[in-house]
């Protein structure tokens, strides 16, 4: 009987293993068409009385202006060009912080965030962060660092019911991700940690003060894929 049970829960394990890896190959290639969040956000609005609405337009990297790879990069993770998917030393600072009560930004690195996004759902379980270590491992593996850049930039939430590089700079900029400037891409940026709080456009003090930050940052990113 329990070697019965064993067999079960190792053909499912095997099974998870393939898929998952087929999926992430998959993903090298093909644009990522919805991501879990997308529809979570589609039922909130629905919930909340709202419309769903949503727009997300993918284009390749060669279309999204170096600007804002390197805002994202400046402002979410500058080891991200050299680091394999994880930033131990980011981690167990926001680790140790959060732990004391003090609100600062977490150690995910654009790997893990590009992960949660594209396989996995929101939440803060262990499951979740284990099956998120588990993705990043892979998608660093699989994928370059500039198709994980393309991936993240492509699928993240940048306003409400906005996700994407393009469906962000057209709908706080009114024109193409492409030529974006320094000051519109930090603008984005900027509102990564709470886009359905913060705005790209006519923004608070703080907001403006993360733009200058990451504009002064941004100059010393070295795009090298």
């Amino acid at each position: 009987m329990v070697q019965k049970i064993l067999r079960f829960f190792y053909k499912i394990l095997m099974w998870f293993v393939v898929l998952s890896v087929f999926g992430v190959v998959v993903f090298r290639f093909v644009p990522v068409p919805f991501t879990w969040l997308m529809v979570t956000r589609a039922f909130e609005q629905k919930a909340n009385g709202e419309e769903m609405h949503s727009s997300h337009d993918w284009v390749p990297i060669e279309q999204i202006s170096q600007n804002l790879q390197k805002a994202v990069i400046a402002s979410e993770d500058d080891r991200f060009l050299i680091h394999h998917g994880f930033n131990f030393d980011a981690m167990f600072k926001a680790y140790k912080n959060n732990s004391k009560g003090k609100r600062i930004k977490g150690g995910s690195t654009i790997s893990q965030q590009t992960a949660k996004n594209v396989f996995l759902w929101q939440g803060r379980s262990y499951v979740r962060k284990i099956l998120e270590a588990y993705f990043t491992v892979l998608i660093e593996l699989l994928w370059s660092k500039e198709r994980i850049m393309e991936v993240y930039l492509n699928s993240i939430e940048m306003g409400d019911g906005v996700y994407g590089a393009q469906a962000a700079t057209q709908h706080w900029y009114k024109k193409d991700c492409s030529s974006l400037t320094k000051r519109e891409a930090a603008g984005i940026a900027a509102i990564l940690p709470n886009p359905l709080k913060f705005k790209a456009l006519n923004s608070s003090a703080y907001t403006e003060r993360r733009k200058s930050r990451i504009v002064k940052l941004m100059r010393y990113v070295k795009l090298e894929y």
